[in-house]
């Protein structure tokens, strides 16, 4: 029976039952249950003759600024949005190089670019494919995980696996193998009131796991807020929305890029006309060709389906504007029945004549009967006797489904498959606005989403049938930050080995899509970026990483355009890559490509591709503006952030502020404080004591003015 107690009744029972070495596995993201690990944590710090190895990913802190301006803006925010989210004890003394000898912690996703300078981090990391990190885990011989759980007034004997499912369970199995050979493994498990509640595979018994914590978490959730989407990422997202196609199925990462796909979704949905001609003005008409193979232009009739391991804030939006709806079914037969156009949007069949076109017997067997009655396509009280069909009203027809007057019977004994869903994830992080929204839904609008084990996502491994059929024109769709231009992709990792974020899952949705005869993998990438006023491209001749191999190139898109790779030779590729850099960089690009002898001496890039300059774009930006929304999603900032969040992006970009003769440079042409009083008064400066915070004014009145309107 499973043991109720409080947070440090807790700590005592897994430091008496589990004798040795403590090997401790905890959700990636949201799910953690921070008071508690930080309740384990400081008890083995003063033991050190217990040992404690962390096992888990995706550490979340607050964000923090290094400089003053980036401080000003952020603390205030912080607070307001963070709130007393509890943060982990572990990964403060991580970072700060003070973590006790008897502790270590091994992680296989880092928060994106927070523990690039953290050499026991950077030295732990993991490098696993998303679907491989329960078997890996397993094999370090976990024998302890704690988890946040949600709870239901109206299912008093389960918890809700909530935001995180994805490795849990994949593992418990392992882990309940392990128990059955006698080892000791415990489960803890801690109820967040904010937690929305999420049913099927997530749904899980309350003893599943050993030990609850009496005192339900109540802090701040962790959330992501929504950044600015740039007109790169707007560009890209709308290129990108053009290779969806309806009907199909989706998957997408969290991020501005991500946002601005969902975004180009909804205009290409409700604003065909515009939509369109921002395409033709981006001249989408150099990308018919895959367009029209891989996509299309007009509105998504069918809708889609979303399979993706990250349950983002743009996939909710798209399913609220009713563009995620085309469901599939976990039991094979009914996903044969809709995959073949038997069913409709609410899971109705269209006819008795339409399950028999689909392939379901016209001689009905009792097995065939409770089948029917059991997923939902039958209702009403009836039986079979010798060959005929007794219904609900002491009538009998033929117990044939192709004999027309059985046919006429039934067409009004005709219900809807159960199970539908819209969506598979395996775990969420996002916005609070977006935990809200996933609280506010009823049960069955919950029940389209289906949270789930991340294998079952990740991989075609298992119910291969049944995951091919739902997973029909899939497109996965990810971001790099750099692509060389033989086709490999770079995404989680520095050329010096130092890793950015993780592998995650990026590799399995792209070997995923060359195994699904009709998906796609389409990387997502800024072409070039600016930083400290340096301006670098992002499509580059050799790195000395590669996320996703250069065999595996499949499609990349960029805010100039659609690079389709598959099965092209080097220099078919190449040239592809030239047409959607910057032409800031094509010359040296061309250059270094003939010097390796991949390019002819006498290339020549097409003349139609050699104006890709962001200035052309921002002509467009003001043709068009309603589809270049900063927030498409909604945003948590202010009017008066967005505007500062803007000026400090710029400054970030242009200059380097350590450097503080640079810095001068930037407030000459200065507007009057006067023009900008609240956004001054928020970032504290509209009274500057001494001449550093004057500096700072000035600086911030320079980068507002620059902004200004963008």
């Amino acid at each position: 029976m499973p043991h109720t107690c409080t947070l440090e009744q807790a700590v005592d029972r897994v430091l008496s039952e589990i004798a040795g070495p403590i090997h401790l596995g905890l959700p990636l993201g949201l799910g953690k249950p921070n008071r508690w690990v930080n309740a384990l944590y400081a008890r083995v710090r003063e033991m050190p003759e217990r040992q404690l190895t962390i096992y888990t990913a995706l550490c979340l802190a607050r964000p923090r600024a290094a400089q003053d301006l980036q401080r000003r803006f952020l603390e205030p925010f912080v607070d307001r949005v963070y709130g007393d989210y509890p943060e982990l004890d572990f990964l403060a003394d991580l970072h700060g190089g003070k973590l006790p000898p008897n502790v270590r912690v091994e992680q296989f996703f880092f928060q994106p670019g927070s523990l690039l300078e953290c050499e026991p981090a950077q030295q732990d990391y993991i490098s696993s494919n998303y679907s491989h990190v329960a078997r890996d885990l397993n094999a370090k011989g976990l024998n302890l995980v704690a988890q946040l759980v949600a709870v239901d007034a109206a299912q008093p004997e389960h918890f809700s696996l909530s935001c995180n499912p994805d490795v849990t369970l994949d593992l418990l199995p392992l882990l309940d193998k392990r128990r059955e050979a006698g080892e000791t493994v415990l489960s803890v498990a801690q109820v967040h009131s904010d937690l929305p509640y999420m049913a099927g595979d997530a749904q899980v018994p309350r003893d599943t796991f050993d030990i609850h914590i009496a005192e339900d978490e109540r802090t701040s959730l962790f959330s992501t807020p929504n950044m600015p989407v740039t007109l790169q990422d707007h560009c890209v997202g709308l290129f990108a929305s053009s290779l969806v196609r309806d009907g199909g199925t989706l998957q997408i990462g969290i991020g501005a890029m991500g946002d601005a796909l969902a975004s180009a979704l909804m205009a290409r949905q409700n604003d065909n006309a515009r939509y369109r001609a921002l395409l033709q003005a981006l001249s989408a008409d150099d990308w018919t060709g895959v367009i029209a193979a891989y996509g299309g232009l007009e509105p998504l009739h069918h809708g889609l389906y979303g399979c993706s391991e990250m349950f983002v804030n743009g996939l909710l939006a798209l399913a609220e504007a009713g563009l995620l709806r085309r469901r599939v079914y976990p039991d094979l037969r009914l996903q044969r029945l809709a995959s073949s156009g038997a069913l409709d949007e609410q899971g109705r069949p269209h006819s008795v004549q339409a399950l028999v076109d689909a392939g379901l017997p016209t001689k009905l067997q009792p097995s065939d009967l409770a089948w029917l009655r059991d997923s939902g396509l039958l209702q009403g009280d009836m039986q079979l006797e010798e060959g005929e069909l007794q219904l609900y009203d002491g009538s009998r027809v033929a117990a044939d489904l192709g004999d027309p007057q059985t046919q006429a019977r039934l067409q009004c004994c005709l219900g809807s498959a159960q199970g539908g869903v819209v969506l598979h994830g395996g775990f969420f992080l996002g916005p609070e606005s977006f935990y809200r929204r996933l609280r506010e839904l009823n049960d069955s609008e919950r029940q389209r989403f289906a949270m789930t084990g991340i294998r079952y996502i990740n991989e075609l491994y298992g119910q291969e049938e049944l995951k091919r059929l739902q997973r029909r024109d899939a497109r996965f769709i990810n971001t790099a930050f750099t692509m060389t231009l033989l086709g490999a992709g770079v995404a989680d990792q520095l050329e010096d080995g130092r890793v950015l974020s993780g592998v995650g899952g990026q590799y399995n949705f792209v070997a995923q899509a060359h195994a699904l005869e009709d998906a796609r993998s389409i990387l997502l990438l800024r072409s070039w970026r600016e930083s400290g006023g340096e301006v670098n491209s992002n499509i580059v001749w050799e790195y000395g990483h590669a996320t996703i191999p250069r065999h595996l190139r499949d499609i990349v898109v960029t805010e100039y355009g659609i690079a389709d790779l598959r099965g092209k030779t080097d220099a078919q590729v190449i040239e592809a890559l030239l047409k959607i850099s910057d032409s800031r960089f094509q010359n040296e690009l061309i250059e270094q490509a003939q010097q390796a002898g991949k390019l002819p001496a006498d290339f020549r890039l097409d003349e139609r591709f050699c104006n890709n300059l962001p200035e052309r774009l921002q002509a467009l930006r003001a043709e068009h503006s309603a589809l270049f929304a900063e927030y498409p999603l909604g945003s948590d900032f202010s009017v008066v952030e967005q505007d500062l969040l803007r000026a400090l992006s710029w400054l970030k970009s242009k200059l380097r502020l350590t450097e503080v003769l640079e810095l001068g440079k930037a407030t000459l042409d200065a507007p009057e404080p006067a023009a900008y009083v609240e956004h001054l008064r928020r970032m504290s400066l509209e009274a500057p004591d001494g001449v550093r915070e004057a500096l700072c004014q000035r600086l911030l009145l320079a980068g507002l003015q620059a902004t200004r309107g963008a």
